[in-house]
């Protein structure tokens, strides 16, 4: 069954992601991938993800898949409960996952049960493409990817971090220039979007305001 837990800032949703350990009844062992990151300046959200996770006694296995050998790396993941994916630039993650060859078994182990968790550029590759992301990310920091084709898990694409510093107004751009392409889903850093095979729905840090909704079946 497919199980994604997509958000903006994971530190920012520490009670959305509980209650998805207690609901999922997850094993508490995650493979840690914060290649997303290496392009990147700021990069404390991957520090506090890290927290995060041992915090709720996760045991995190951290995983540079720009500097481990591609046998290492799908061997990881086919033992590995739960996969977090970090954020930072979208076009340099998905050229590291295409340079491993990673796309087809990161599939296959989310269709086999394997928790998938985004955040930000690891919520984002979830949709069919990533083009949309060219506002808020440089695509010239991957100079070797020319095919923005992604997971294509979901039927929607993820606009991370709606009305938050300092993104207020690349996340705006980004859903005028392509609100009439793509299925965009806004989320904010307290919110997050929670598949379940072909369900997902919409949570918010408060656990007010819940939207669920359903998928075609179709092509997911």
């Amino acid at each position: 069954m497919k199980t994604l837990f997509l958000t903006s800032y994971f530190a920012g949703v520490e009670n959305l992601f509980r209650n998805f350990i207690q609901e999922q009844t997850l094993a508490k062992q995650v493979l840690f991938i914060p290649t997303a990151g290496n392009v990147e300046h700021y990069v404390d959200y991957i520090d506090e993800a890290k927290h995060l996770f041992r915090t709720l006694g996760f045991s995190v296995d951290i995983l540079d898949i720009a500097n481990t050998s591609e046998v290492i790396i799908k061997e990881k993941i086919k033992q590995t409960p739960c996969l977090y994916i970090s954020g930072g630039n979208t076009f340099y993650l998905l050229q590291e996952l295409k340079k491993k060859n990673l796309l087809e078994l990161i599939n296959l182990r989310i269709s086999e049960g394997m928790v998938y968790i985004g955040e930000s550029a690891g919520a984002m590759i979830t949709a069919g493409d990533i083009k949309y992301s060219q506002i808020m990310d440089d695509k010239m920091v991957a100079s070797a990817l020319t095919d923005y084709s992604s997971f294509n898990l979901v039927n929607f694409a993820i606009v991370p971090h709606y009305g938050e510093f300092p993104f207020e107004e690349s996340a705006m751009e980004t859903i005028r220039a392509y609100q009439s392409t793509y299925n965009l889903f806004p989320i904010n850093n307290h919110q997050a979007v929670i598949v379940k095979e072909n369900n997902h729905e919409i949570r918010t840090e408060s656990q007010v305001d819940k939207i669920r909704f359903t998928l075609p079946q179709h092509g997911f």
